[in-house]
């Protein structure tokens, strides 16, 4: 038996996706990690306005037109637009494993299983790419400021969670 033409295809892109990996560039800010809810919080925004403005997300498929509207509005038309237009423009510079990775996992909101199984690739390689595709996106959105870098500690070191030291003992200071 032989596999579907859009199975090797995808197999040819999970290759594809592990090459590229093997190649990146490790400077990358080991910090990204941190970006990742509100990253997702920013594609499942996507994913509902895409909706809201007629359309599919660019990573499920084609267009439709929805049969009633929404009873609340959180945006104006033109900014639904603008935001869903600059997201596949981001979204378009993922490799395609990563962008059908995201669409499963998160947009579809299936199982790393179900995923892995759907794209034909293996269930560790599903749970491995997914956080380093949701990174990825993090350092797009960031470079194109739909996503706000995380305030900075200055000068880079920690604030204590203890009280400053004082020079006097406060314990010695007391008078009987």
């Amino acid at each position: 038996m032989t596999a579907p033409a859009g199975l090797e295809e995808l197999h040819a892109c999970v290759s594809e996706y592990e090459a590229q990996h093997e190649k990146r560039d490790l400077g990358r800010d080991p910090d990204l990690w941190l970006y990742r809810d509100r990253t997702i919080a920013l594609l499942r925004r996507y994913l509902r306005l895409s909706v809201a403005t007629g359309r599919l997300p660019s990573l499920l498929g084609r267009e439709f037109f929805r049969a009633r509207v929404s009873s609340y509005t959180v945006y104006t038309f033109e900014d639904a637009v603008v935001f869903v237009h600059d997201m596949e423009r981001c979204l378009e510079k993922l490799d395609e494993f990563s962008r059908k990775l995201l669409g499963r996992c998160v947009l579809q909101e299936y199982t790393f299983e179900e995923a892995a199984r759907l794209l034909g690739c293996g269930l560790r390689t599903a749970k491995r790419c997914l956080p380093e595709a949701v990174d990825q996106l993090s350092e797009i959105l960031l470079a194109v400021d739909l996503l706000e870098p995380l305030p900075a500690s200055e000068s880079g070191r920690r604030e204590s969670c203890q009280e400053a030291e004082t020079m006097q003992n406060v314990a010695s200071d007391w008078e009987d």
